[in-house]
């Protein structure tokens, strides 16, 4: 996969995206990320990519022409270009998975009070909300939906099951948090291993962890079994 992130700070992204398992994923060939610049496209000499919105209010708004300039510069054909933006649809498990299929992902990311809607209207596909909350910018959002994407390009994790069986995975078309987790030691101070999980019997073991998730689901997000 390929990834292009347009920024106006690509330092933000060389720490998470430098650790880890994107890391591994890069150094496999598996992910190649792009950082750009939109200041890049700015008209010369002083790069400004901003001004005051029409119609009065705070803050600036992000110009339509290096905004475009930046997406057609890296676009190729198939590209699918995403706006992070509190206005998006809201960024799942199965949207990740989605966007996983995509070859070559361009990531748009806000500044200021947001991005001229001409540019938006002319170049993005979608744009996709990591929660009910604004940011100061769309960076640490694009980190957010990298990192929920690749986990489920192959060859990324160390076992493919890892992402089938994680929180938000569907399990007859429900989406369940997933079940507690258990290693050495056996016993720990006097908190034992449930029983189940020492038997061998791998039809109980499924048994009792969809049991398990269901309870849990039903504990701390019943909103999404109401959804079904």
């Amino acid at each position: 996969m390929l990834i292009h992130i347009l920024s106006l700070f690509p330092g933000y992204f060389k720490g998470p995206f430098d650790e880890s398992m994107i890391k591994q994923a890069r150094n496999k060939g598996l992910l190649e990320i792009e950082l750009i610049d939109i200041r890049d496209f700015a008209d010369l000499p002083h790069r400004r990519v901003d001004d005051r919105p029409y119609g009065g209010g705070p803050g600036m708004v992000m110009m339509p022409k290096p905004v475009m300039d930046a997406v057609q510069h890296v676009k190729s054909e198939g590209a699918h270009v995403v706006y992070l933006s509190p206005q998006g649809k809201p960024l799942n498990a199965k949207k990740s998975r989605c966007l996983a299929q995509k070859p070559h992902l361009i990531l748009l990311c806000g500044h200021y009070e947001g991005i001229d809607q001409r540019a938006l209207d002319d170049v993005v596909d979608e744009e996709i909300s990591i929660g009910d909350y604004v940011l100061t910018n769309g960076c640490l959002a694009a980190i957010v939906l990298v990192d929920s994407v690749v986990r489920f390009i192959p060859g990324v994790l160390g076992d493919e099951l890892s992402s089938v069986e994680d929180s938000f995975e569907e399990e007859g078309g429900i989406p369940l948090l997933d079940c507690p987790h258990y290693t050495r030691p056996e016993d720990f101070k006097g908190k034992k291993v449930p029983a189940v999980l020492l038997s061998g019997n791998h039809r109980e073991i499924e048994k009792w962890r969809r049991e398990q998730k269901l309870k849990i689901t039903a504990e701390k997000r019943p909103d999404l079994l109401k959804k079904n």
